[in-house]
């Protein structure tokens, strides 16, 4: 082989490592892009607020202080990374530093899965399959924790997985990812869980004579890996403080993102579950049982809650990527020729080419865009009156919670679920949504409320305006009000 010919195959090499970097700023402009999509959840208010609190006081929340209902209850935030990082980057560039910060997120994710995919299944197969993984995701793509969270899961299963594949134990060196995911968000105790599984797949390969010795050191691993998972401002407890909610019960089934997949209408989900089962009964695709428990834990976590529907995307082609490997062999460069200089310089310039053309696009975005939140979780004018009225106990909307509390207006309520507990929140639904109407007048009582600001399209304004000592006196698209006549001091503010 001529030294030009080398040369050239080390070039070619060295380019097709740049495609998960390729991948990654193409999601990332994506989502920079539509970054407007990613403020639909007012759960970012709270989250902001919280990190704010964190860098201005030096210390971690142990109590709640933005409710009035549950004003000292014990509470932690599983998140406390992820809120610093949000409150830092909007602190810095207002919505924009949550936006940049979520779709940078996204690149590594996809950069981090086509890097692990292309070793087994090729580039374009690796890159077809992050595509799809976006697809079934975009839903979930928000300025929310979890998506900070995303690129450390991959990777943590990824190397799991590798590790299983090459019929060892994982590196020691790898548990700061677990410490780092469980800093990030509560979402780590899938990957304390998925360890056991995983183990089972290098075991089960491995000769029989090391199969006790290999077990062993998984076991030892996973200890490390629990171990990791509490090194937190929290300790222990932010293991008990990810899993609280899931003993909410029937709350789950009213909460958007903890509901169960819905088949009534055809979506991407269903279509990749059909297009799996199309495809493992057509291509004869065989697992190992431990691969099989996985894809099925993954597949029923989804079906379970939509919010697994990002784990199923890019979890299970990191479970498929070494069979279909093995049914779509792929040609392995030269080992001499890729380490060929030509190549290096080629990835090192072609790397900082791509880089530099993302932060030049960012600029010259930010320079004629202004990201803002939508309209619909931020009842801008409402809440102003109410703060004109210097109303202090106020019965709000759940989706309401995030933006009062980024007003420092104490909440009835928000998206901090396991602090109130299943019953308190099933009460406060139930009341407003029609189904108990006759439990609002008691929970007004109760807790004294002065005004409501719920929804103008829930069912809860129709019945307090039939409520005797109740009356409405704003309402727009967003939000109406109700004050108790007997505190109706002032003129009421004209409804639009």
């Amino acid at each position: 082989m001529s030294l030009s010919f080398a040369n050239s195959i080390a070039v070619q090499g060295r380019a097709r490592a740049l495609v998960p970097l390729c991948v990654g700023a193409g999601a990332y402009l994506f989502f920079l892009f539509l970054g407007d999509t990613l403020l639909q959840d007012s759960d970012s208010f709270w989250q902001i607020k919280i990190g704010q609190w964190i860098l201005d006081h030096r210390a971690m929340p142990m109590i709640d202080f933005y409710s009035f209902t549950r004003t000292g209850a014990p509470w932690i935030s599983t998140s406390w990374l992820s809120q610093v990082a949000f409150a830092f980057s909007h602190a810095q560039w207002g919505w924009a530093g949550p936006v940049i910060l979520t779709a940078a997120a996204v690149a590594l994710t996809v950069a981090i899965l086509v890097y692990l995919l292309e070793v087994h299944i090729g580039a374009p197969r690796a890159v077809l399959f992050a595509m799809l993984a976006l697809l079934l995701s975009i839903h979930h793509v928000l300025a929310r924790p979890h998506i900070l969270a995303l690129p450390v899961m991959v990777a943590w299963v990824g190397l799991l997985m590798a590790a299983a594949s090459r019929r060892s134990a994982p590196s020691w060196t790898w548990l700061p990812l677990m410490a780092l995911w469980a800093n990030l968000h509560g979402g780590f105790v899938l990957g304390l869980a998925l360890i056991g599984p995983i183990s089972l797949e290098a075991v089960e390969h491995a000769e029989k004579g090391r199969r006790l010795a290999l077990f062993m050191r998984w076991v030892l691993f996973g200890i490390g890996a629990l171990i990791a998972s509490c090194c937190t401002p929290y300790g222990w407890r932010t293991l008990q403080g990810a899993t609280n909610i899931l003993s909410l019960g029937e709350l789950l089934t009213l909460i958007v993102e903890w509901m169960p997949a819905n088949f009534a209408t055809f979506t991407p989900f269903e279509g990749a579950l059909l297009a799996l089962i199309a495809f493992g009964y057509y291509r004869g695709l065989v697992l190992s049982a431990p691969r099989i428990f996985l894809i099925l834990f993954l597949t029923w976590s989804a079906l379970s809650h939509v919010r697994s529907i990002d784990a199923f995307a890019f979890l299970v082609p990191l479970v498929l990527a070494k069979p279909l490997g093995e049914m779509f062999p792929q040609p392995q460069p030269a080992a001499a020729a890729a380490e060929s200089w030509p190549g290096r310089y080629v990835t090192a310039l072609g790397a900082l080419m791509i880089v530099a053309a993302s932060w030049t696009s960012t600029s010259l975005y930010l320079g004629h865009h202004r990201f803002t939140f939508t309209m619909t979780q931020t009842p801008v004018a409402a809440v102003d009156l109410l703060e004109q009225r210097k109303v202090q106990r106020v019965f709000n909307a759940y989706q309401f919670g995030g933006y009062l509390i980024s007003r420092n207006i104490p909440v009835f309520v928000d998206g901090r679920a396991e602090l109130y507990g299943e019953k308190f929140i099933m009460d406060f639904f139930k009341a407003t949504e029609g189904k108990k109407p006759e439990l609002l007048p008691r929970l007004l009582d109760e807790h004294k409320i002065d005004a409501t600001l719920l929804g103008a399209d829930a069912p809860g304004p129709q019945i307090l305006d039939q409520l005797k000592g109740w009356k409405r006196i704003y309402a727009d698209d967003i939000a109406v009000i109700h004050v108790r006549d007997a505190a109706d001091g002032a003129t009421a503010a004209p409804s639009k």
